[in-house]
């Protein structure tokens, strides 16, 4: 258990940038180091802690702690994740009021701005080899970002209509096209 909220607390720790951030150290520590899940496996849990309502991280973290230690596993694991950015909130509450209008502070925020957004980005692409994206199906993720950007359409009902379709090719039509062969 201890080592389940140690794991956790170092990636909530170390990484800057929100859940998706996130990815990339936890698939280090989960898949490379410790192999507590397959690349596939993570993979599958991302869409799922996608299409739960809550904290992606979190959501995450107690799927990965679920499936190592049961219910124990996955609330240590939440609170691991957790723990850091509480801790670091409660200190920059107790004295941000007293930064906010620094400009080192300020500079410092602009030049993290877009290291979190290649943090966010890695994760995307591996994914996207993870899940086989090719020049096939590539239009799949830009219909779906393009619905949810231009039309504003909830990414849930995009994630519910993609496993819709997704259900109905894989046992309809995936099986018409073994018969038409």
């Amino acid at each position: 258990m201890f080592e389940l909220l140690k794991t956790f607390f170092q990636i909530g720790f170390f990484t800057i940038g929100g859940g998706y951030a996130m990815i990339p150290l936890i698939e280090k520590k989960v898949v490379d180091e410790k192999a507590w899940v397959s690349e596939k496996e993570l993979l599958d849990l991302i869409a799922v802690a996608q299409s739960c309502p809550g904290i992606f991280a979190v959501n995450l973290s107690i799927f990965i702690g679920l499936k190592r230690k049961g219910n124990k596993g996955a609330v240590v694991s939440a609170i691991g994740t957790c723990l850091p950015s509480f801790l670091c909130i409660l200190a920059i509450a107790l004295v941000f009021q007293q930064f906010r209008e620094n400009a080192y502070v300020e500079h410092f925020f602009r030049g993290i701005r877009p290291a979190v957004v290649a943090l966010i980005a890695l994760p995307v692409f591996r994914m996207a080899k993870s899940a086989k994206i090719n020049r096939y199906n590539i239009w799949i993720p830009i219909v779906s970002a393009f619905v949810i950007w231009m039309l504003g359409v909830s990414p849930i009902f995009v994630v519910l209509a993609a496993g819709v379709f997704g259900y109905v090719y894989g046992k309809y039509l995936k099986e018409e096209d073994h018969d038409n062969s």
